[in-house]
């Protein structure tokens, strides 16, 4: 793109801060792409003499369009082929040593802001995320400040009651994650059953592309057998798992012929997984390539 030829551009300069808003904001690494390539359209053409605060414009810009994309993808995901998951995203292990962020980025949250009106979402990322003042909100999405306020306060209040809260030890992950890999490419039904939690629920976004559960799955022995008949499909007789930092935490990632095919989140708690997050949908899989791993602000 034009802009990588100029290291001083305040588009390149917060271009990681801008992917981010967008992506926290769609869930989505090819709508936040999109959303970049609008954001730099507008800046090329704008008056930039006339522009006093860069990086305010730009971050008012990704956000607006951002709620634009959003409000009209609310529409198309009424009439989605199964649970809808955000597009997984490879991350740096930065992001996964820093709680907070890690947080603000994990499968689970995105999950969770879902359930967020667009502005509440927008006004929520913006405050609580990115630290910004409610006063900065109210400019950026030209509404009254006492009305931010009102939303923030709500939308904080909803995500905290919805706020999982897991297990963070990262040894016990890893060691966990290595279990259920060898679990699952051994075909041992018992080994998967001991490493879920009796309330285990396990969600499959296949989009209507390829084979997934329609609906959440739940129960041990519902979710074990699915997923050791689900691997013993011919097809996927080639199929490698390796650990791989996803949003933030240790996932799973799956390769056939060295290629994307799915990622595994889950959840810990008590040193069991709570819940599963299969994401195989063809098309929301860009983001799984080392070339596009990001370290996300």
């Amino acid at each position: 793109m034009a802009d990588a030829r100029d290291e001083q551009d305040p588009y390149t300069e917060h271009r990681r801060l801008l992917f981010a808003t967008a992506y926290r904001m769609l869930g989505s690494v090819t709508d936040a792409e999109d959303i970049l390539q609008d954001t730099w359209l507008s800046w090329s053409t704008a008056d930039h003499d006339a522009i006093r605060h860069p990086k305010a414009y730009l971050v008012r810009t990704v956000t607006n369009l951002s709620l634009n994309r959003l409000t009209s993808a609310r529409a198309t995901r009424e009439t989605y082929v199964g649970p809808w998951l955000p597009e997984p995203l490879l991350t740096t292990p930065d992001i996964a040593t820093e709680t907070e962020l890690a947080d603000s980025v994990s499968t689970a949250m995105l999950v969770v802001l879902e359930t967020l009106s667009p502005v509440e979402r927008a006004i929520f990322l913006l405050r609580e995320v990115f630290g910004y003042s409610h006063a900065e909100i109210a400019e950026t999405l030209e509404r009254p400040e006492p009305t931010v306020r009102q939303i923030a306060h709500r939308a904080r209040g909803h995500v905290q009651a919805r706020r999982p809260r897991f297990d963070a030890d990262q040894t016990q992950r890893r060691q966990i994650t290595t279990r259920f890999m060898q679990a699952c490419a051994g075909g041992d039904l018992n080994a998967v059953m001991e490493l879920l939690a009796p309330e285990v629920t396990a969600w499959s976004d296949g989009g209507g592309k390829v084979t997934a559960a329609r609906r959440p799955l739940h129960g041990t022995e519902h979710i074990a057998r699915w997923i050791v008949g689900f691997l013993a499909k011919p097809e996927l007789a080639a199929l490698t798992m390796k650990p791989a930092l996803i949003n933030g935490e240790l996932g799973i990632l799956a390769t056939l012929d060295k290629h994307p095919v799915g990622a595994i989140s889950f959840d810990l708690v008590d040193g069991r997984i709570q819940n599963l997050r299969f994401q195989v949908n063809p098309e929301k899989l860009s983001g799984l390539t080392p070339d596009n791993s990001l370290a996300l602000p």
